[in-house]
């Protein structure tokens, strides 16, 4: 049950300085966090495209409390299609955002969060990519789809996150699950309450099926993003039975999770996709990978004992 337990932990503040001060912490970091500067990030997607794998970046950053950290976010996103341009990848490299860290929470965070991200994905259209709007807590979905619409009003790739544990999810599924609509499936990562959300692993794998077969039925895009080899496999199966060619779905797993299994769909002929994180403000994203899963939060145990 430590799952819930380091989700909390995420939004705690005393937590984040202990563990950020912890020696052992950075060596662990380093398995899920391509880095913390631009060039850092750029030698990892030079690797992973090398080795025929996609890319979406995230610069970290979330919850901010201040203006002016949303004008920060979005000129580090302006600098990062700066970065990727002339390495002329396309969509081989795109971008994902949070929109919390674009001012979303902030007092007039809808209309923040919009102006600040529109140039974001305006410079990654004129480099030829495009940006995916990851999702965060319950609270935020109403506000982020809507700001989704409002994009894809001009830049129609634009990507959209929805989580199977959220009871909501199958209706969003079969909203966006139109022609063109890129749709980036994933379980959920947030502490959400009984009332909104799935509770159970089983529910949550279930509700996974169900919401992947809306998409792989419609006339989207599907972005399969799971480390479980059973929906890679139902994926795979879905795929098939909706006569879906090879291009047209795509599977996506985290930087530094099951690499092996990457490769492998890569030599299948599958379109994979790494999640790669990058930037100081890591230590969110940090905790909710150990609280995904326990070979998570084994290896950094371990690490603490080896290292102390």
């Amino acid at each position: 049950m430590l799952g819930p337990v380091l989700l909390a932990a995420s939004r705690s503040d005393s937590i984040r300085r202990i563990v950020s001060a912890a020696p052992v912490t950075r060596p662990v970091v380093n398995r899920f966090v391509a880095g913390e500067r631009l060039d850092e990030s750029m030698t990892a997607v030079l690797a992973l495209a090398g080795r025929g794998m996609e890319v979406t970046l995230d610069h970290l950053g979330e919850d901010i409390t201040d203006p002016a950290e949303a004008l920060r976010n979005r000129d580090a996103y302006l600098a990062l299609a700066g970065a990727l341009a002339p390495l002329g990848l396309g969509v081989q490299a795109e971008m994902s955002v949070k929109l919390s860290a674009f001012g979303q929470a902030l007092p007039g965070g809808h209309e923040l969060a919009l102006k600040n991200v529109t140039p974001v994905v305006e410079a990654a259209a004129e480099i030829g990519t495009t940006v995916t709007l990851d999702m965060e807590d319950h609270t935020t979905v109403d506000s982020t789809l809507a700001i989704l619409a409002e994009l894809r009003q001009r830049f129609p790739q634009t990507g959209a996150v929805v989580q199977s544990y959220l009871f909501r999810t199958e209706d969003d599924c079969y909203a966006l699950a139109g022609e063109g609509s890129r749709v980036r499936l994933v379980k959920g990562a947030y502490k959400e309450p009984a009332s909104v959300a799935y509770q159970d692993k089983a529910e949550v794998d279930t509700a996974y099926v169900r919401c992947l077969k809306i998409l792989m039925a419609g006339g989207g895009y599907p972005m399969i993003g799971s480390h479980d080899p059973r929906m890679v496999a139902i994926g795979q199966e879905l795929a098939r039975r909706y006569g879906r060619k090879l291009d047209e779905y795509e599977f996506q797993m985290l930087y530094g999770i099951r690499e092996a299994e990457q490769q492998r769909l890569v030599a299948e002929g599958h379109r994979m996709r790494v999640y790669v994180p990058y930037g100081t403000d890591w230590y969110g994203y940090f905790m909710r990978r150990l609280a995904e899963r326990p070979a998570n939060l084994a290896f950094f145990l371990r690490s603490l004992v080896s290292r102390g």
